[in-house]
């Protein structure tokens, strides 16, 4: 009987701050801990570590059950429920903020919380990462990863590994008009950039090996959450808060190619309100608590050692002090932007706007415009 393949399955919410938006209580940790627990000893799941970043609850699972199951979507669900319920005693800031439907209805894609998952068939060594966000939209992710899996000056390994030479295939969304395309690396870079560089429309999906290689082409190499919680909400009720997935080593990204690209704290949308832009600051999970401004957005990764669909303990991954001068630079970038207050670019352009608070300040003005 062939082994059954291993499914990684990362899940967030956030279901209430403490303060404010700044971090995740203990309390919900542990809700989160037993509730996983008791899946692991009802054979529903294999393993999982409960983590957080900034105020979002990350919950790292693996099975053998594959993308989208009912049973381990409705998990996290019911786990997200119980943590809420907590939240809402303790009156934790924006108690449940993130289930935004009323009940489960088969996976929580389109329900508020944040997914990524995929299944492969396990190597003899399987590095995986779990890195996770705050303060900014799925689009944070499009510079890491094309950096990860396209650029040979920050991959090696596209230039010297055979396995690797050929690059990738990446998977790309239009998030707004639901529609993907599938463009090849190297062959089609400049295609891939032309959509990803216009980061609040375009996002990177999943990274898949190229046929000829020695990894199934169907098994993806990197996934990324790619729902925009105003799409759900129809308003703004806090920003996305990415998280994402990735493989390394033998025949993909070596585990520092795969974290070299946050050396680099480029800019992203999010921060305060959501509504401004600013650098992504690598951190340890134990910095992952965002004040300055409710930020600067941060990033977080955990590396696990994948075994026989188990994760294993975890390794924090930016808790660094290589990472140091990048965090330094960061704080600099902060204060920089922070130094333009209302002004643009440090607010988002008025067509990103559209679906934070500010609506509501222009409709009281509305009537008092008159022709120039």
């Amino acid at each position: 009987m062939a082994t059954p393949k291993t499914t990684v399955s990362l899940i967030k919410a956030d279901i209430g701050g403490w303060p404010g938006h700044s971090t995740v209580h203990p309390e919900l940790m542990k809700i989160a801990s037993k509730s996983l627990e008791k899946a692991v000893k009802d054979g529903l799941i294999k393993d999982f570590h409960v983590s957080h970043v900034g105020d979002d609850l990350e919950l790292i699972m693996t099975h053998t059950k594959g993308e989208n199951n009912e049973r381990i979507h409705k998990l996290a669900w019911d786990t997200f429920i119980k943590g809420a319920k907590k939240a809402k005693e303790m009156k934790l800031y924006g108690a449940g903020q993130d289930l935004l439907a009323d009940a489960f209805s088969g996976n929580v894609k389109g329900m508020g919380p944040g997914c990524a998952e995929f299944e492969f068939t396990e190597r003899p060594a399987e590095p995986v990462v779990a890195f996770m966000m705050d303060k900014t939209e799925p689009g944070a992710f499009n510079l890491p990863i094309y950096r990860m899996f396209a650029d040979p000056f920050n991959t090696a390994g596209l230039v010297i590994d055979p396995s690797a030479h050929d690059g990738f295939v990446f998977e790309i969304w239009d998030i707004e008009k639901d529609k993907k395309v599938m463009l090849n690396a190297p062959e089609e870079s400049y295609d891939i950039l032309a959509l990803i560089g216009a980061k609040g429309r375009y996002v990177i999906k999943r990274v898949f090996p190229k046929p000829g290689g020695k990894l199934p082409t169907n098994e993806p190499a990197a996934v990324i959450s790619t729902d925009k919680l105003y799409h759900i909400a129809g308003k703004y009720v806090g920003k996305d808060d990415p998280v994402a997935l990735v493989r390394a080593q033998s025949g993909l990204p070596a585990l520092g190619e795969v974290l070299e690209p946050f050396a680099f704290p480029h800019l992203v949308s999010g921060w305060m309100r959501g509504s401004h832009n600013g650098p992504l600051m690598p951190v340890g999970i134990k910095n992952a608590v965002c004040t300055r401004f409710d930020g600067p957005p941060r990033v977080a990764a955990l590396g696990f050692q994948v075994a026989n669909a188990t994760l294993g303990m975890p390794v924090d991954l930016f808790d660094d002090p290589a990472y140091e001068p990048a965090r330094r630079k960061a704080a600099e970038i902060a204060d920089y932007m922070r130094r333009h207050g209302p002004f643009e670019p440090h607010r988002l352009p008025l067509s990103d706007m559209e679906y934070t608070t500010l609506p509501g300040v222009l409709k009281k003005l509305s009537g008092r415009f008159e022709k120039a």
